[in-house]
């Protein structure tokens, strides 16, 4: 039935579009006339043009500068009525090369034309499609400034069309300079005035927000030129702090508030300007109640994440604002996706870096329900913003050791881990396992059980250095007062090859965590013992690499003092003193550092000297005295003589008085 419809509608519209090719202009004319009154308002009318073949030589008709005007004019309307068809048709639209083509011609129409305002509405119809076709607009000079001095001078429907247009293209620091350097931020300044005793237009102001938070977005050179952009007696941040009051459409406050935020997050403006802590914050705070819709509430959720996301200051002054804590939790439990993820990237943002703000966000009632449900949401957007939430309140140790226990929340964050997640949820998971593995953490038991050690060491040979410090910072972690047993896994798990690999890796952070690693499974003189006992040569080859390698190389101090607290370690061990004894080479590091100028590595090494040389054990009297011949005893006196080691007296006097007949 619906096949033998849609041929009716093709029989009937065939005369009409038969005469769209004929060489009499007025014949064109009035099939154009014809065919644009059958397509509007009907989608059923819309696919069957489309499918008709007609879009080419529609095209052709838009384009061919030598036609009437007219009937280039009817062309481009009825262009931009099929535009607003199903999203089939756009897709059928852009497909033929419509957006091209409706690009090539505005470089050429009449600015102020009917045909110019006719393109622009049809290229917005197109662009208001997703994804748009961002590629069909070049990052022309020429035709953006051509379009932005539509924006500034046009009827107020091509304005309009155009900076839609513009604000979906903007995706990017190459749009972002271009369209300021055509003038866009004015053309932006000049939509967002609004007249006294006139009342806003949301279809009018909403698309200059959109593109000029769009411009601002993570571009201090862009934020710094809308901030000194000005129409009239107004800068932008004061027309966008007009545009954030009470009696303005919600939706007009929002993005006003959008555009404050990134204009702060871009530097221009700092956090305890005006315009931020009584504008933009407060009216976020506002959007995120029960009164609004859940859709604004969803965004306004969203955006004050991004705003509080790292100034302290601001997250205390959120977390009091309107009742902001039970509105995030009533979002949380919102259906929809948007609510949820919004709601949890503003708990992970408020409780950042304050404690006192993470035990309100605890204490808000269910919370951390739906946080463990988050984790499990299907949706990945979700997931991934719970974990973020999670990984905020991890870093309070009260809540490691009692909420995060109580609903066991390691269980579906390993799940999530486990089951291929993406690089952003894989990242900002393992940094959660970070902390969910410290010594004082009752997760670290089970989630051991659950095959943590094999998951941290995949994720030190992932190609992201991220990962890979990620990975090997939990890894130091759970081997810290660890059990021998642990200790032991991760050797065997982790392997002394790619232990190397890491000890050569690009990222000095990298290299630091490892050298903790090997700091903390080598400590506590029985564990030392066995280790090296089992180990010995592989981990003395580590070592070697670790002390020669770094001690000699121009890493940070905070790099090398690990490396030689590695050595005092191993100079604790009952047996494992004579493999740094018969190393010549670290012996004499260890009397370079006791003279090194900076304070912490000349402590260092007089904590691997003061173990190496402790009498009253097996063979430390041949210990001290090849320790004396190779210039550690000269050193150690010579440090007690330094005015500049004064603080380290006390431990220098203890190493000295361990030598028997050298002092």
């Amino acid at each position: 039935m619906q096949q033998f419809t849609v041929f009716m509608d093709i029989e009937s519209s065939r005369s009409y579009i038969d005469e769209l090719y004929s060489s009499d202009a007025v014949k064109v004319m009035e099939a154009l006339v014809t065919l644009k009154n059958s397509v509007i308002g009907s989608n059923r009318q819309k696919s069957s043009v489309i499918s008709q073949g007609v879009v080419p030589r529609l095209l052709q008709l838009m384009s061919e500068e030598s036609l009437d005007p007219n009937i280039r004019l009817e062309a481009t309307i009825t262009i931009g009525s099929l535009a607003k068809g199903t999203p089939e048709n756009i897709e059928s639209l852009i497909e033929k090369g419509t957006a091209t083509a409706l690009v090539e011609m505005l470089k050429t129409v009449p600015l102020g034309s009917k045909l110019a305002e006719a393109a622009l509405c049809a290229l917005r119809s197109i662009f208001s499609h997703k994804p748009a076709p961002v590629d069909a607009l070049p990052a022309d000079m020429r035709l953006l400034t051509r379009l932005t001095q539509i924006a500034r001078e046009d009827s107020q429907e091509a304005r309009t069309s155009v900076i839609r247009v513009l604000a979906v293209w903007c995706s990017g620091t190459v749009e972002q300079e271009a369209l300021t350097c055509a003038g866009a931020c004015s053309a932006a300044a000049a939509m967002l005035v609004v007249p006294p005793r006139s009342v806003p237009s949301p279809s009018r102001l909403v698309p200059a927000l959109e593109l000029l938070a769009a411009m601002c977005f993570k571009n201090p050179n862009v934020a710094q030129v809308a901030l000194n952009t000005r129409h009239g007696d107004k800068s932008i941040p004061e027309l966008l702090m007009c545009l954030v009051s009470r009696d303005k459409p919600l939706v007009v406050a929002l993005k006003a508030a959008k555009c404050l935020t990134f204009l702060q997050r871009a530097g221009a403006l700092p956090a305890d300007d005006s315009r931020i802590v009584f504008g933009a914050l407060p009216c976020l705070a506002r959007l995120c109640t029960k009164e609004n819709t859940e859709d604004i509430r969803a965004s306004a959720a969203e955006v004050l994440a991004y705003l509080t996301e790292v100034d302290t200051s601001l997250q205390r002054l959120a977390a009091i604002s309107n009742h902001l804590m039970s509105s995030l939790a009533d979002i949380v439990n919102c259906q929809s996706a948007a609510a949820k993820q919004g709601a949890f990237k503003c708990f992970a943002s408020l409780g950042a870096n304050d404690e006192d703000i993470r035990k309100m966000i605890i204490e808000t009632h269910g919370l951390m329900v739906h946080v463990v449900n988050g984790l499990n949401n299907p949706d990945p957007c979700v997931s991934l913003a719970a974990v973020r939430c999670l990984h905020s309140l991890s870093r309070s140790v009260q809540q490691l050791r009692t909420t995060f226990q109580d609903h066991a929340v390691w269980k579906p964050l390993m799940q999530l881990l486990n089951d291929s997640p993406g690089p952003e949820l894989l990242n900002v998971g393992s940094s959660t396992l970070c902390n969910l593995l410290l010594e004082f953490s009752p997760a670290k038991e089970p989630m051991l059980d659950q095959g943590a050690v094999e998951m941290l060491c995949n994720l030190t040979k992932m190609s992201d250095p991220a990962l890979r410090l990620n990975g090997i910072w939990a890894l130091m972690n759970m081997a810290f007062q660890a059990e021998q047993k642990v200790k032991q896994r991760i050797l065997c798990c982790l392997g002394t090859e790619q232990m190397f690999r890491l000890l050569g890796d690009s990222d000095t952070r990298v290299i630091m965590k490892m050298l903790g690693l090997l700091r903390n499974l080598l400590s506590t003189r029985q564990h030392i013992d066995a280790i090296m006992s089992e180990y010995s040569s592989q981990v003395m080859q580590l070592v070697r690499q670790a002390v020669i390698v770094v001690l000699e190389g121009s890493y940070p101090a905070e790099v090398k003092e690990q490396a030689l607290c590695i050595l005092g370690n191993i100079g604790d061990g009952e047996k494992s003193k004579d493999l740094i004894m018969a190393n010549e080479d670290v012996l004499r590091k260890l009397v370079d550092y006791l003279a090194h100028p900076e304070s912490k590595l000349q402590e260092a090494a007089l904590f691997v000297a003061g173990n190496l040389v402790w009498r009253g054990e097996a063979g430390a009297a041949a210990r001290q005295q090849r320790l004396a011949d190779l210039g550690v005893l000269r050193a150690l006196k010579l440090l007690r003589a330094s005015h500049h080691a004064a603080h380290l007296h006390d431990k220098v006097k203890t190493a000295l008085a361990q030598f028997n007949e050298f002092t």
